[in-house]
């Protein structure tokens, strides 16, 4: 990879780029993802592009358990791991001027233009492409609802600067998505079913079968559109397609807006999904316009208690937004069965799993800028989780709870042995979110009730794991990894020892 210090411009609120970085697309991807907290989506393109990128739509809580990979096995390595996977991608909207295919890749374009408000979550790409005499301008508006979570909204744009230009649209349903991750090159969602009321189309799936009495989860994504215009519109019945065509004349513009919802398993029965996915579109009826003003104002209003203001350092401003933003797109609170993936939405790595950093990095983020509620509906997903901890414990022949590393369900899912056994700092992480929690807000209603019962549990753990050293009358805690990771099988680790004992 290239120098890509100035990939994007400096801005304190927005992600801007004039350039197409086709060696690096997909950091720029990274870089431009989106989400509500129920879902999110990398910066890929709603056209063709058969470039290298990474194209990547997630769903909160939607995980596969995968094969665990190992040449020796000790007692309580987990059967499993867990992550995330590649879903239905709903943005496609497939482009032809004068029946020749738009693909950034190849197609020659000027004027490309894109940028990411972090101000109130819009994507926002524009490019001009010249094909035979015509010259056309497109524009594309995305967001994801944080008002209506299941709600994704794409507006496109286009018009012809010169000449005429015949113009067709193909937007689509696509189940055909791999895992970049997988180690082997499995489809991880079949079809269930597909259909089309009104002007709705809507697609079902269903991760296939595992071996390991993980259920099994099912979406639907069911989509409209709005046409500023008349054209001619074809439904594909090979395909969850649609397909519009326009004869735009010189200076003339048309715009095409469609809208997906997303339902999953988590919240509604796959039998129930189609109905209900087209009842909301029906629902969600209102102009584009004032689906954006309820995005700006509830942004807005996050922003007002969260905003950290940098005077005289422009890259500093638009550094710690961005990370404000990514943290809120991915998590704000409103499920406790979810946490925070320590990726997002932004991609693959690290499985999309819960990992210990939740509770050590996170929350005291989230307690400085953000409604107490959002922290204590984490702290509500560990408690949520107690079950699960002390099944960890069990594995190891300990009392008390030892929550995960790394987990979707509470039960321990990484499969290193100088992490899943070793790296048992996490317990005390868990104990000082709550001390953090209860310090900083005054509220003790949760240590009174869930809280007091995880700090118990914890201290057994604790209470079991150590022994007494009568060499050197003291207890010790052996064959530990502390924090930094790289130095496993540590006896008196500093930070493991001097957490437990606090505890």
């Amino acid at each position: 990879m290239k120098n890509v210090q100035r990939l994007f411009e400096i801005d304190p609120w927005k992600i801007r780029t004039t350039k197409l970085d086709k060696e690096n697309r997909r950091l720029q991807e990274s870089l431009t993802s989106i989400g509500n907290g129920y879902m999110g989506m990398r910066g890929n393109f709603e056209e063709s592009y058969s470039g290298d990128h990474h194209q990547g739509t997630y769903l909160a809580g939607i995980w596969y358990p995968d094969k665990t990979r190992v040449g020796w096995w000790k007692n309580g390595y987990p059967e499993y791991f867990g992550k995330v996977i590649n879903a239905l991608d709903f943005i496609q909207m497939k482009l032809f001027v004068n029946d020749h295919e738009i693909d950034l890749a190849v197609t020659e374009y000027e004027d490309f233009d894109l940028e990411l408000n972090m101000e109130n979550g819009v994507l926002t790409r524009s490019f001009t492409v010249t094909i035979d005499d015509t010259k056309v301008r497109f524009t594309f508006e995305r967001f994801l609802s944080v008002v209506k979570q299941e709600l994704a909204v794409i507006r496109l744009t286009a018009e012809s600067l010169v000449g005429d230009a015949e113009l067709k649209v193909v937007s689509k349903l696509d189940n055909n998505v791999q895992n970049e991750d997988s180690n082997y090159e499995e489809m991880f969602w079949l079809e269930k079913d597909r259909g089309h009321r009104e002007d709705i189309s809507f697609l079902t799936t269903q991760t296939i079968p595992n071996n390991f009495g993980i259920e099994q989860f099912s979406v639907t994504g069911a989509m409209k559109h709005i046409s500023s215009t008349i054209g001619l519109q074809q439904d594909d019945t090979l395909e969850v397609a649609e397909t519009f065509s326009y004869n735009l004349k010189v200076n003339q513009s048309v715009q095409l807006e469609k809208r997906v919802v997303i339902l999953t398993s988590r919240d509604v029965t796959e039998s129930e999904q189609s109905e209900k996915a087209v009842a909301l579109l029906s629902k969600y009826n209102d102009s584009f316009e004032d689906l954006l003003a309820e995005q700006n104002a509830a942004w807005a209003n996050r922003w007002a208690l969260a905003d950290v203001l940098i005077d005289g350092d422009d890259e500093a401003q638009q550094g710690i937004r961005f990370n404000i933003f990514q943290l809120f797109s991915t998590y704000y609170g409103e499920d406790e069965r979810l946490n925070i993936g320590p990726k997002g939405f932004t991609g693959e790595k690290y499985g999309g799993a819960t990992y210990w950093d939740t509770e050590a990095y996170a929350v005291p983020m989230y307690l400085g800028i953000s409604d107490p509620e959002v922290t204590k509906n984490l702290l509500k997903y560990r408690h949520n989780q107690l079950p699960q901890a002390q099944h960890n414990a069990r594995q190891q022949c300990l009392q008390g709870a030892l929550y995960p590393m790394v987990t979707f369900t509470g039960v321990e899912c990484h499969n290193e042995w100088e992490i899943t056994f070793e790296e048992i700092h996490r317990n005390g992480a868990i104990a000082h979110a709550i001390y953090n929690y209860t310090t900083y807000t005054g509220d003790d209603s949760y240590i009174k009730n869930e809280g007091l019962e995880v700090l118990t549990e914890i201290a057994r753990f604790w209470a079991d794991r150590v022994h007494y050293s009568k060499r050197q009358q003291k207890y010790m805690i052996h064959g530990v990894t502390g924090p930094n990771e790289y130095e496993n099988n540590i006896n008196n680790n500093w930070y493991t020892n001097y957490l437990a004992t606090w505890v």
